[in-house]
């Protein structure tokens, strides 16, 4: 079955339309939705994965868990299914609003999207991980030195945009308005 997004406009909202993902091309004021989620466990170390290696961009990176958000979903259900299809954890219960908000525009390679970043508090170990073969082949609880160290040698991904979540969540910036949840179908 194609997978499919909905096409959200410059400030967030829905257009009401959707596309197929795969061999998506996004014009001006079209935007699709991704979300990430920063998972950091009781000791403060964060669980970051490394991607696959037959992945066609950024093979054998490091990063946080996330992905795209789908037609008809919202960008909290969204982070409770890439997190659990990727990590087996369980996010379900936490406080579902996102910590930051970025865009990207990229109307080139018609690659414009927004992105929310989660930030999630978790009693787990690297035991309780069960990770999604097909998207990474590895993990671990790193501290925010070792992510440093990661983004120093270019193979950790959003690391600036990560950086700036937790920073603006350490200086007690307001959380962003939660994006509008798509129509539903045949609404």
């Amino acid at each position: 079955m194609e997978e499919r997004i909905d096409i959200y406009d410059e400030d967030g909202r829905p257009t009401g339309r959707t596309m197929a993902r795969k061999g998506s091309f996004l014009h001006e004021g079209e935007y699709m939705l991704y979300v990430l989620a920063i998972i950091e466990d009781a000791s403060g170390r964060i669980l970051i994965t490394r991607r696959a290696l037959d992945k066609h961009w950024a093979a054998g990176w490091w990063e946080v868990t996330g992905g795209g958000v789908m037609a008809g979903e919202t960008s909290a259900a969204a982070v409770v299914r890439e997190v659990r299809e990727e990590t087996g954890l369980d996010v379900s219960a936490e406080p579902l609003a996102p910590v930051w908000r970025y865009c990207n525009v990229d109307l080139a390679r018609g690659d414009n999207y927004i992105v929310d970043i989660y930030h999630f508090h978790l009693h787990f170990s690297p035991d309780d991980v069960r990770l999604q073969r097909r998207e990474a082949i590895g993990c671990q609880l790193a501290t925010r030195e070792q992510i440093d160290a990661l983004a120093a040698d270019g193979v950790f991904l959003h690391y600036e945009r990560l950086r700036q979540a937790l920073a603006a969540e350490a200086d007690g910036a307001p959380a962003p308005v939660p994006l509008a949840a798509p129509p539903a179908a045949g609404a």
